[in-house]
């Protein structure tokens, strides 16, 4: 099968003028080629593309794939993970993880919490803050801890991001409305462990593949997983699996998450636990990282002793799933 693979080259927006922390979420070369040899032993013809002006301009040319293998984060508003899925429904090509809805849901934490909370699911109690005025309408006990609403890889988390006092909470605010330039989520804080789920399959075939806990080093930053400890994960951040009752129940919690919220094919739902040792949801990720080495996911299956090439080949046996027969008339260039 052919497979075009879509994605957000880091350097290629690094050469553009974006700072390194613009460009955390894009993939480096070697993912790229990870993935590519992975589809190649697994027995398909990887035909990589890149970013969606590449793809919407190989599309209007009449360039088809059988399946789509999507990893673009894109770059702007609330629906820039949602926009490569979107643009593929449209031309009837089947793609790898979330669809335009789950996608563009699952980007805004302050919306995605609030389907899994109104699902039953625990998740920490929360405001979504879109000027630095409206601080003074939290009405949340502090702790509280505050990060950009539709982020990813720790970016505008850091030391700073647990408040004590409403004065701090303003500051805090006023700083991340200015920097990212989209609303704060302001969340009671979590004292807890925290756990990433390794998840595959969509639907009822969604399983858990297990819980990685994440544990911050002494000379790490304060908190929680920030950028700054993501970025240096070797020096600052240890990873374990465990397996015990409260595992189990953090992959139930993150299973139901992924199902409710209409993740596919393979991703991870992170988790916290709230004073009470109760796991709580914090946020999912329907497109995670694919690094081989650098990912949470991949690290994830590493330690469980499943390969990179098996990882691939589980979301892609999810998303084929989904595939339909073409109709007459339809080509696949090559």
């Amino acid at each position: 099968m052919r497979i075009g693979i879509t994605y957000d080259l880091r350097e290629d927006y690094l050469q553009a003028g974006y700072g390194e922390e613009d460009t955390a979420e894009f993939d480096r070369p070697d993912t790229i080629t990870a993935l590519s040899d992975a589809l190649s032993a697994l027995g398909h013809q990887p035909a990589p593309i890149g970013n969606i002006q590449q793809l919407a301009a190989r599309l209007v040319a009449g360039e088809r794939w059988e399946l789509v293998f999507n990893i673009a984060e894109g770059l702007h508003g609330f629906g820039r993970e949602a926009q490569v899925p979107a643009l593929l429904d449209a031309f009837g090509i089947p793609y790898t993880f979330a669809d335009p809805l789950t996608a563009a849901l699952t980007l805004h934490k302050g919306m995605a919490k609030r389907v899994v909370r109104d699902s039953g699911l625990a998740t920490a109690d929360f405001a979504v803050v879109e000027t630095a005025s409206e601080t003074a309408t939290v009405d949340l006990p502090y702790p509280l801890f505050a990060k950009p609403v539709a982020e990813g890889t720790g970016k505008g988390i850091g030391a700073a991001s647990k408040v004590h006092s409403p004065e701090e909470l303003r500051a805090v605010c006023r700083r991340l409305l200015d920097r990212y330039r989209q609303p704060v989520l302001v969340e009671c804080y979590l004292p807890g462990r925290e756990f990433t789920v390794g998840i595959t399959g969509t639907g009822s075939k969604a399983v858990a593949l297990g819980v990685l806990e994440v544990t911050l080093r002494d000379s790490a930053e304060a908190h929680a997983y920030t950028y700054h400890n993501k970025e240096h994960y070797e020096q600052l951040v240890d990873y374990r699996l465990f397996s015990d009752p409260l595992a189990d129940e953090s992959s139930r919690v993150a299973l139901a998450a992924w199902r409710i919220l209409g993740c596919r094919d393979g991703g991870r739902v992170d988790l916290r636990l709230d004073g009470q040792g109760r796991a709580n949801f914090l946020e999912v990720n329907p497109l995670a990282g694919l690094h081989p080495q650098h990912s949470d996911l991949p690290i994830l299956c590493r330690l469980l002793g499943i390969s990179y090439v098996d990882l691939i080949g589980r979301i892609l046996d999810s998303a084929c799933e989904r595939r339909l027969p073409q109709p007459d008339g339809a080509r696949s260039t090559a």
